[in-house]
């Protein structure tokens, strides 16, 4: 008999485990939440231009 396909309840029982080790108050955390991320996007752009390969994601 093969092994059946993993429920989504089984896919996301890990997820929630590494959710629920990231402490909120931890002083990286708040500083990741002020970080201006779309900066960085904009003055990087230019950088990583490619003819060849599969397209970048979102």
């Amino acid at each position: 008999m093969k092994p059946g396909k993993p429920s989504p309840e089984q896919d996301d029982l890990l997820r929630a485990r590494r959710v629920g080790m990231i402490d909120m108050r931890h002083e990286l955390v708040k500083l990741a939440a002020l970080i201006d991320r779309e900066v960085f996007e904009r003055e990087r752009a230019g950088l990583f231009l490619s003819q060849t390969g599969r397209p970048a994601t979102p």
